[in-house]
């Protein structure tokens, strides 16, 4: 086996062990990774389209994710006031409960030195960086990092959407585009 084949099997079993030990017995680790994701997105990056480019699905698929979260009581539907036709989701205080749980992996990365921890963030969004390109995916990021993001007098605030931002959302993802 070749060292990236070693290193791809190694992220694929964190990513299984850790997807395993996070989930209740009524989700699947899309439903889990739908939860994170809402949890983490700014209230503009939460429709089902956003979901599921982030998570690399269909949107016909994410559709379906987070209808079953919606049954399951995880997530609540928001229709825009603009445009009836476009929904986005907000998990619930259960949804919030279950995104926020972390497994042991959160546990043996705080574990290494900071040191160990910068290189590891700094390689691992590497290769995340070069696969984003090579599929043309948007790169997501935070929403203080994106080319639209402002600090005025008032506050944070979203020049592409001409909106104020609330005081956490420049710490959660953006799905627009992220400066360079």
């Amino acid at each position: 086996m070749t060292k990236p084949d070693h290193i791809r099997a190694l992220i694929n079993r964190l990513a299984r062990l850790d997807a395993a030990e996070t989930r209740d017995g009524t989700l699947n680790p899309a439903q889990i990774g739908a939860l994170e994701y809402l949890g983490r997105a700014n209230r503009f990056s939460r429709a089902p389209s956003h979901v599921a480019e982030y998570l690399g699905t269909t949107r016909g698929t994410m559709s379906q994710t987070l209808k079953a979260l919606m049954r399951k009581g995880y997530v609540s539907e928001r229709r825009s006031e603009l445009d009836k036709r476009s929904i986005s989701y907000d998990l619930t205080s259960t949804g919030r409960a279950l995104a926020a749980r972390q497994g042991d992996l959160v546990n043996a990365i705080d574990a290494l030195t900071d040191a160990e921890q910068s290189y590891l963030d700094e390689s691992l969004s590497s290769v995340l960086e070069h696969q984003i390109v090579k599929n043309g995916s948007r790169a997501f990021g935070v929403c203080r990092a994106c080319t639209y993001h402002r600090v005025t007098e008032d506050g944070p605030y979203c020049a592409l959407l001409s909106l104020p931002l609330l005081p956490d959302e420049p710490e959660q993802i953006c799905h627009e585009q992220v400066a360079a």
